[in-house]
């Protein structure tokens, strides 16, 4: 794909990543949040921030079927902001709709709830990530720290998917299908790094 063609798809891409958040503002307008308007926010941010995420991580997999596919590559770090843009949305529905920016009440929460522990640490994770997704960081950091600086993207997935797990009601089992997804995901990871691990031994052992 041409560099122009994906500079105008990125033109789509953008505004359709911001489809949930007019949803929810809409809603807001319009009274029709649901019964529960705060929980209603706090899901839907939730999801997309996983959305997003287990998006961005599948591309590099995906690319790697075909040479064809290597455009896909210049949408993963505007996927993966947008993971962090709504799971801040996500941590600031806690912080301000059911905390009241009360401290203290966030300190016990954290202490006492082990789902918002996770939560946090992986908005943590994506906020590192989000922090260090310049290209002025790759060149600080070099290549190699950077790009295992930004494996704790499958921290941050791992924890939100344990967050998510932690946080519905016993016997509910909709989480599944986010779990297995990154499942998939970290097999594909482990199978490619197997594989190159065996490629440079083998190259190692030619020389």
């Amino acid at each position: 794909m041409s560099n122009r063609s994906i500079v105008a798809l990125k033109f789509v891409v953008f505004p359709a990543c911001l489809i949930p958040l007019a949803v929810l503002v809409y809603q807001g307008f319009t009274n029709t949040l649901g019964p529960d308007p705060v929980a209603t926010i706090t899901h839907t941010t939730g999801f997309w921030t996983l959305y997003f995420l287990l998006i961005s991580l599948a591309i590099t997999p995906v690319r790697r079927l075909g040479r064809r596919l290597a455009w896909l590559i210049r949408f993963r770090r505007m996927l993966g902001l947008f993971a962090f843009f709504y799971a801040t949305l996500h941590l600031t529905t806690w912080v301000w709709l059911y905390s009241n920016f009360d401290a203290h009440a966030m300190v016990h929460d954290i202490s006492k709830r082990p789902f918002i522990t996770m939560g946090m640490l992986g908005w943590t994770c994506l906020f590192l990530l989000a922090a260090t997704s310049t290209t002025w960081s790759i060149r600080k950091l070099g290549g190699k720290r950077w790009t295992m600086l930004h494996r704790l993207a499958y921290v941050a997935a791992t924890a939100g998917v344990i967050h998510y797990w932690w946080i519905v009601k016993t016997g509910v089992r909709t989480p599944w299908k986010v779990t297995v997804v990154l499942a998939v995901l970290l097999l594909a990871r482990a199978l490619w790094s197997a594989k190159e691990a065996a490629r440079r031994k083998k190259v190692a052992v030619a020389v």
